[in-house]
């Protein structure tokens, strides 16, 4: 039986497609990993609607707001991906450009002088005076370049405590580091007094979020790439080493703040998915295949609304979601004078709601 020339023809192409797929040089060099079972959607985990009423202070951007600040003034600071630090008044209206920075402004905060600090990516640790001048303060550590700066916590002495994501990879290359599952990242400290920059700990997969304790005693760290927590001392003998706060997350950690109360919030950007869990991360080729595909194939974020509130011992006592998206894929989240203010990975808003008092049981 003579064979049609199109099916002749679409073999052709999906031989050549995998050849393509199997031999192309990547970017990345995948480590295997096997994650633990994701923990059960129930008790503090339980799926629950206690994000749906999230207060949209539009900003008009049209670009996702990442990080958000608040000044002395109570005015409300906000980070575009399109490189804009923009500032709303006090009653969170009137949006507007308070500076153009580049690049990606990821976390931002205010230090004791009314400096906007701000992750810049790959430009590095960044200051913003009030009048809206630009400083460069850090942009290597060791000889390493940052290629990432992505999350800070100042503490109450000043020192600015940062995360550098990757030192491969640079901030729109993200999925890469992800995809990677290599201990990329580290944690580093700038001290404003000297100018110093120094290393706090390094191995680290995809480390986000800082917070740092009221007592300066202890920081708690978002590692992404691990789905935890980790808590860092600061002073005393185990200063610099870290331990698991608390693990196996049920989603990827991003953002972090100390709130009151000793409570610490954390965003989580997107839930877990159990193919990769399962099928992508323990099988590196996979990973090569995936990283193969066009840009617009790739896995994204789960349009999911996610914040829980943790204790100083590591315990979920505060679970707020949202599994319809209304205010999706949170990365951040400040605790200011009774509410809960949060950026987004694709949000062209800040997000506001109350500080709950209902705790989970």
């Amino acid at each position: 039986m003579k064979k049609h020339p199109l099916l002749s023809g679409l073999v052709g192409i999906a031989v050549l497609l995998a050849l393509y797929l199997s031999f192309w040089p990547v970017a990345i060099d995948p480590a295997p990993w096997v994650p633990p079972a994701a923990p059960e959607r129930t008790g503090v985990y339980a799926p629950n609607n206690l994000l749906s009423g999230v207060q949209r202070l539009e900003s008009g951007m049209g670009s996702p707001l990442e990080g958000v600040a608040i000044d002395r003034a109570r005015r409300l600071y906000a980070g575009t991906k399109d490189g804009r630090i923009i500032r709303y008044d006090r009653e969170g209206k009137n949006p507007g450009v308070f500076v153009e920075i580049g690049g990606w402004p990821l976390g931002i905060a205010f230090d004791a002088a009314g400096n906007l600090i701000v992750c810049n990516g790959k430009h590095g640790l960044r200051s913003v005076a009030p009048d809206g001048t630009i400083k460069t303060l850090t942009v290597e550590q060791g000889g390493v370049p940052f290629r990432n700066v992505d999350g800070l916590a100042i503490a109450p002495d000043g020192t600015i405590y940062f995360t550098d994501v990757s030192k491969k990879f640079t901030d729109d290359q993200y999925m890469d580091d992800l995809l990677e599952h290599r201990p990329n990242g580290r944690l580093l400290a700038y001290a404003p007094a000297t100018r110093k920059t120094r290393l706090v700990l390094d191995g680290l997969h995809f480390p986000n979020g800082v917070a740092v304790a009221p007592d300066n005693t202890f920081l708690i760290l978002a590692e992404m790439g691990m789905y935890r927590l980790l808590r860092i001392p600061l002073t005393g003998p185990r200063a610099g080493t870290s331990e698991v706060f608390i693990d196996n997350l049920p989603g990827f950690p991003d953002g972090l703040c100390a709130g009151s109360d000793g409570i610490f919030w954390v965003t989580i950007v997107s839930p877990r998915d159990t193919l990769a869990d399962t099928v992508l991360f323990p099988h590196p080729p996979l990973r090569k295949v995936l990283r193969r595909l066009p840009r617009a194939l790739m896995p994204a974020p789960k349009n999911y609304g996610y914040v829980l509130g943790v204790d100083g011992n590591g315990t979920v006592v505060h679970n707020l979601q949202d599994p319809t998206g209304t205010f999706g894929q949170i990365t951040n989240v400040l605790e200011h004078d009774g509410k809960l203010y949060m950026g987004s990975l694709s949000e062209d808003a800040v997000g506001v709601i109350p500080v709950p008092k209902r705790a989970v049981k």
